[in-house]
């Protein structure tokens, strides 16, 4: 199925035109990635080392306070989509023609769009602020305190059956979250990284991209949640490769579903 183009109508924000996709595009962008990663493969293999380190250590430190460790493992998928930035510099730079794109150049395009950007960080900051917030509520309310104060954090005892209710609320809670922040954020840091638009324009054309390609999107979450949770189970191992290949294969992403200008 072929690309059609929506142009959306907004009398406030002027909006580029958006593409309809098939649902199956997704397999497509992972490709993509993947060619990316391995034309990049020493870059883009430190990158993701220095993540998966990183994140590892920091779980590990946080693993005798319960609501610390579940908090930033599952607020990873929320900040994710920005801490890739890195990737989506260099698939930039490899569609211009720039095979051996390099640290520098990588991240050049940031300096662009500066201000935006900054901007954009700060709010997943204030997200994953609050979300750490709400999961210390949660813990609070529906966990025994025993549990919570008995030893380093385990996600195996969050299968006992009197969990079950947390686990629901836990679950559910998030991934209301984690959806809003994927609708407002599946193309906005790569259309900031390639054209100078501001923080507004590109969440509202990233709800736009979303809404016009439900399925495709939806095929997309599940993609990232799948492989993000399969690195964060292999702590955080995993994640060296499959962080990487996410981040270029969002910028296709970006690439097939926006207008270029």
């Amino acid at each position: 199925m072929g690309r059609s183009a929506i142009c959306p109508n907004n009398p406030h924000i002027a909006l580029p035109c958006v593409y309809r996709v098939s649902w199956q595009q997704p397999w497509h962008w992972l490709k993509l990635g993947w060619g990316d990663f391995k034309r990049n493969l020493s870059l883009s293999l430190s990158l993701g080392m220095v993540f998966a380190v990183f994140g590892n250590a920091v779980v590990n430190h946080f693993l005798k306070e319960s609501h610390l460790a579940m908090a930033l493992t599952s607020g990873f998928l929320l900040v994710a989509p920005f801490l890739a930035i890195g990737f989506y510099g260099m698939s930039c730079q490899i569609e211009e023609g720039k095979t051996d794109a390099e640290e520098d150049r990588a991240f050049s395009c940031i300096r662009d769009n500066a201000a935006s950007i900054g901007m954009f960080g700060l709010m997943y900051a204030l997200v994953l602020s609050a979300w750490e917030r709400f999961s210390a509520i949660l813990v609070a309310l529906m966990l025994r305190g025993d549990w919570v104060s008995s030893g380093p954090f385990s996600f195996d005892s969050l299968w006992a059956a009197e969990h079950w209710q947390f686990v629901v609320a836990y679950v559910g809670f998030g991934a209301v979250l984690a959806g809003l922040v994927f609708a407002a954020s599946v193309v906005s840091l790569p259309m900031m990284m390639d054209r100078k638009a501001d923080v507004v324009t590109a969440v509202v054309t990233s709800f736009v991209v979303v809404r016009e390609n439900l399925a495709a999107m939806a095929l997309w979450a599940v993609l990232i949640v799948a492989l993000t949770v399969l690195g964060v189970l292999t702590w955080f191992v995993g994640l060296a490769v499959i962080f990487p290949i996410l981040g270029h294969a969002s910028w296709y992403a970006y690439r097939d579903t926006v207008q270029a200008e």
